[in-house]
């Protein structure tokens, strides 16, 4: 099974941050630009939370609040779940449905060295089933109709 070290190879591992003290709409601006759905909040070199645009729809628009006068901090998650590289793919998905979260920052000797989405990993599962069944195909073609001498 592929783990989150194999995510990281194929996808990179640049991590685009934004301090707790920025606007959300900073955050939102940098999202954009970088065309990512979840920013970890920094404060110093300490992963402080995550921001996300789900956090910017329940937190900042159906409580109507402003998102230029809105501090990253008001609306982060602090509570931030982790994985490091050796964790599987498998292990990742049980994370995403029962933390109902969709972003998992992954942590090596406390520093964050990537971020990993629901749809990096499902792409991972995918591919590895996809390689698996090429693998079981390219075996029975290679035995198929062969007869063993008794």
């Amino acid at each position: 099974m592929k783990n989150v070290r194999d995510v990281l190879r194929e996808k990179g591992s640049a991590v685009y941050s934004i301090g707790p003290e920025e606007t959300v709409y900073d955050a939102l601006r940098l999202m954009a630009e970088k065309n990512v759905a979840a920013l970890p909040v920094f404060e110093g070199d300490r992963l402080a939370g995550m921001i996300s645009e789900r956090d910017y729809a329940r937190k900042i628009i159906l409580h109507q609040k402003a998102s230029k006068e809105t501090k990253v901090r008001e609306i982060m998650t602090v509570e931030v779940i982790t994985v490091t590289q050796s964790v599987d793919l498998e292990e990742c998905m049980e994370i995403f449905t029962e933390k109902r979260i969709r972003h998992l920052p992954v942590v090596e000797n406390d520093r964050v060295i990537g971020i990993i989405s629901m749809g990096d990993v499902v792409k991972g599962i995918i591919g590895h089933k996809e390689d698996v069944i090429d693998q079981l195909e390219s075996y029975i073609k290679g035995h198929h109709g062969t007869r063993r001498e008794a």
